[in-house]
């Protein structure tokens, strides 16, 4: 097993287990101005190179910081895992093999518990200077560049996320979404607009798509269209076709783009939308994907 351990003070903590080298941070004031990113990426390499599991471990507020970063690293599909130093201490060390990697938190450089875990480790004139903030900007460099390091992409990442809304934003597509075609409330553009009324309100939807007899998009006619037309034309109403008053150039979508696509292009300028027709081969209408489908969705 390689065992690496620092403090985030003044001083410096060999690496110890064979491995050599030097992990720290110094006049640690600033974060962003005084990570030690050469050391952070020498860190990172040794975790790279890691044939077993990576622990972390951690006492108190330096106990969540290294849960945290060993959650981070697993959504990564890195193998790793938070030992508690009290537990390990009563039997679970036992997890830990040769080929692991054992990582160690403490903000004093002289936890208790993190020094009865490991005998050989003897700190010397530390200051306890560094915060929890400086742990997790640690944390999230080291993250960041193992994604860099293991070239992971997004297809990778979705498939460690299925169930969370990251994953499904990079998974979900408009076609897995969407509503089918036998689900659309449709018209034809000949059809007078007051006898269209039960269709558009039928499926829940509120609009209308219209086609012509091919299936092809003509344009959509929604419920602030209706508004609209009844209040600028009054009784005339009863004689406007839908086609007359339907929005010749709505946004609309193809089914192969990301849901989460959609998602942005409804919250576009320059007014929002709540649906988008879902446009196939030759401007076929083959589905709509709705706002409160890609909220129930998880999206």
């Amino acid at each position: 097993m390689d065992d690496f351990y620092w403090n985030w003070g003044k001083k410096w903590w060999p690496l110890v287990g064979g491995v050599g080298g030097y992990l720290g941070l110094a006049n640690i004031s600033s974060p962003t101005q005084n990570l030690d990113l050469s050391q952070a990426l020498s860190f990172t390499q040794t975790l790279l190179n890691s044939r077993g599991t990576i622990f972390f471990s951690g006492v108190g507020k330096s106990g969540f910081v290294p849960n945290n970063i060993s959650q981070t690293l697993v959504s990564l599909g890195i193998r790793s895992s938070f030992l508690s130093p009290l537990e390990a201490l009563h039997g679970d060390i036992g997890a830990i093999s040769s080929a692991d990697v054992l990582v160690l938190f403490s903000k004093s450089g002289s936890t208790e518990e993190l020094l009865h875990l490991v005998p050989c480790l003897c700190p010397f004139d530390l200051a306890p200077v560094t915060s929890t903030a400086i742990q997790i900007v640690f944390g999230d460099t080291v993250a960041i560049a193992l994604m860099g390091a293991r070239n992971l992409t997004k297809e990778q990442y979705a498939a460690y996320h299925p169930a969370g809304r990251i994953g499904k934003s990079l998974i979900f597509k408009v076609k897995d979404v969407m509503n089918k075609q036998h689900e659309l409330p449709i018209c034809k553009e000949g059809y007078l607009i007051m006898d269209q009324l039960v269709e558009m309100t039928s499926k829940g939807c509120g609009f209308l798509l219209v086609i012509d007899d091919e299936y092809h998009l003509l344009g959509t006619f929604t419920d602030g269209d209706l508004r609209r037309t009844l209040n600028a034309s009054g009784e005339a109403i009863f004689k406007l076709t839908v086609g007359e008053m339907c929005n010749r150039e709505p946004r609309t979508i193809s089914p192969e783009a990301m849901a989460v696509e959609a998602m942005q292009k409804m919250e576009s300028p320059p007014s929002p939308v709540q649906f988008l027709p879902v446009i196939g081969h030759q401007n076929i209408l083959i589905g709509i994907v709705t706002y409160h489908g890609l909220v129930s969705a998880g999206l």
